[in-house]
C-alpha cells in the first residue's frame, strides 16, 4: 500500500491483491483492504497555524473557523490581552485530524520571525494564517518573508471587519462595498510598501465567518494544497455559505464508489441474506457522515437555532429527505428505488449460495449498484436539504 505524504493511496499491486483474494475465497482480508482504504482517509492530518499580534482576533477565528463559540466547550481563550503564551493545538470537532494551532502573538519591541518560527515548531504546520485586526505592520512582514524562505504558504487575513463596517455605516455616504474595497486597498498598500510583491488580502469577520472573503480564502487555500488535505479542509470548514455546500457534497460523492466497492466485495460471500444487512450497516455510516458534515445533526443545528432565533421542527420542516425523521433501517429503504432492488439483491444472494462462481459476480455487481444509488439519493437530497436550512438562516440570523 502506497503513501503519499500522510495520504493513502490504493494503487493497482492493491487492486491485484483484492482480486486474488476474491479469487481464493480469502474474502476476508479484500474486505480489510477496503476499509483500510476508506478508514485512512480519515487520518489525514491538517494542521493550521494562526498568528497575529495580540487583540488581533486569531483566537476568535481559530474557534470560528471550527464552527464554535468562544465560550463554547473546546474553544481557545479569548481576551483584550494575549491569552497565548505557547503554542496551544485545538482539534477539530468532527475531524479529529484537522487542528488549528492558536500561535503565541508576534510584535514585540525584540520580534525575530526566525526565533519565533523555531518556537512554534514551524515545519508541522501546513500553511499558516497571519492576522491582523487594522494595518499589516513589519512584523508581519518579517513573519511573512521567513515563512516563504522555509517554503510554507501563507495567508493574510484583515479581522474585525464587522466593526469597521459597524463604524463607517454612521456616516450618511456609507457604501459596504466602498468600504471594503478602501480597507483591502489600504492593507495592500502597505504591505507593498513594506516589500510584499503582489499582496492578497482576505477580510473577514470572526462573528460573520460566512461573509465577506471567506470564499475567497478557502478557494485559495483550496487551490494551493494537495489534494487529499483539500479535501478533508473542505468537509471540516463549517458549512456557512452555498460555495461550501456544493464543495462538501462534490468531496463526498468522490468516496461513494469505495463505499459501494467494499459492499460489492462482502455481496460474494456466499451466506443468504448477509450482504442486505452489510450493505444497510455501510449506508448507515455514510448517511450519518453526510448530516454531520453539512450540520444537520442536532447538536449543529442547536447551535444554528440560538444565532438565527428559529427552532430545530423548523429547520426540520424545511428537509425533504426520506431520511429527516431518523436514520434507520426503514428510513433508508424507503430511498427511491432502493426497496425493489433489495429485493432482487436478496434473490442473487441466495444464488450465491447455489452457484458460487457466476453467482459471486452477479451478486457483488447488485449490491455494488444498490449501494452506489441508494448513497447517490442520499448524498442529493441531505445537500439540498443544508442548502435550504443554510439560505434561512442567512436571511434570520440575529
Amino acid at each position: 500500500m502506497a503513501f503519499i505524504d500522510d495520504f493513502y493511496m490504493i494503487t493497482q499491486e492493491d487492486l491485484e491483491g483484492i482480486k486474488e483474494s476474491i479469487s481464493t475465497q480469502d474474502l476476508p482480508t479484500a474486505v480489510n483492504t477496503i476499509k483500510e482504504v476508506l478508514e485512512k482517509q480519515d487520518l489525514v492530518e491538517l494542521n493550521i497555524g494562526v498568528t497575529g499580534e495580540s487583540g488581533s482576533g486569531k483566537s476568535t477565528f481559530v474557534n470560528a473557523f471550527r464552527g464554535l463559540g468562544d465560550e463554547e466547550e473546546g474553544s481557545a481563550k479569548t481576551g483584550p490581552v494575549e491569552t497565548t503564551m505557547e503554542p496551544e493545538v485545538y482539534p477539530h470537532p468532527k475531524y479529529k485530524t484537522v487542528k488549528v494551532w492558536d500561535l503565541p502573538g508576534i510584535g514585540t519591541p525584540n520580534f525575530k520571525a526566525d526565533e519565533y518560527l523555531k518556537l512554534v515548531a514551524f515545519e508541522r504546520y501546513d500553511f499558516f494564517i497571519i492576522i491582523a485586526s487594522d494595518r499589516f505592520r513589519e512584523c508581519h512582514i518579517q513573519l511573512a518573508e521567513e515563512i516563504m524562505r522555509m517554503g510554507k504558504k501563507f495567508y493574510f487575513v484583515r479581522s474585525k471587519i464587522d466593526s469597521s463596517i459597524a463604524a463607517e455605516k454612521r456616516k450618511k455616504s456609507f457604501d459596504q462595498k466602498k468600504t471594503l474595497d478602501i480597507i483591502r486597498e489600504d492593507c495592500e498598500n502597505g504591505l507593498r510598501k513594506i516589500g510584499i510583491e503582489d499582496p492578497v488580502v482576505f477580510l473577514i469577520s470572526n462573528f460573520e465567518l460566512g461573509k465577506y472573503d471567506l470564499n475567497q480564502l478557502q478557494e485559495r487555500m483550496e487551490r494551493e494544497l494537495p489534494e487529499h488535505k483539500r479535501n478533508v479542509l473542505m468537509l471540516a470548514l463549517p458549512n456557512i455559505t452555498l460555495e461550501i455546500n456544493e464543495k462538501k457534497k462534490k468531496v463526498l460523492q468522490e468516496n461513494i464508489g469505495k463505499v459501494a466497492l467494499l459492499s460489492a466485495l462482502v455481496a460474494t460471500v456466499p451466506i443468504p441474506g448477509l450482504s442486505v444487512g452489510m450493505d444497510v450497516a455501510i449506508v448507515t455510516k455514510e448517511i450519518e457522515t453526510y448530516y454531520s458534515t453539512f450540520g444537520l445533526d442536532d447538536p449543529t443545528l442547536q447551535k444554528l437555532c440560538e444565532r438565527s432565533g428559529k427552532t430545530i421542527e423548523e429547520f426540520k420542516s424545511l428537509m425533504k429527505s426520506p431520511l429527516r425523521a431518523g436514520i434507520n433501517p426503514a428510513s433508508i429503504l424507503s430511498l427511491a428505488g432502493a426497496a425493489f432492488l433489495v429485493v432482487a439483491e436478496n434473490t442473487v444472494e441466495y444464488a450465491v449460495s447455489l452457484i458460487p462462481i457466476l453467482g459471486s459476480v452477479v451478486a457483488g455487481g447488485m449490491s455494488y449498484m444498490t449501494v452506489s444509488a441508494m448513497l447517490k439519493r442520499a448524498l442529493n437530497d441531505i445537500a439540498e436539504d443544508a442548502k435550504n436550512v443554510l439560505m434561512v438562516s442567512l436571511q434570520t440570523e440575529v
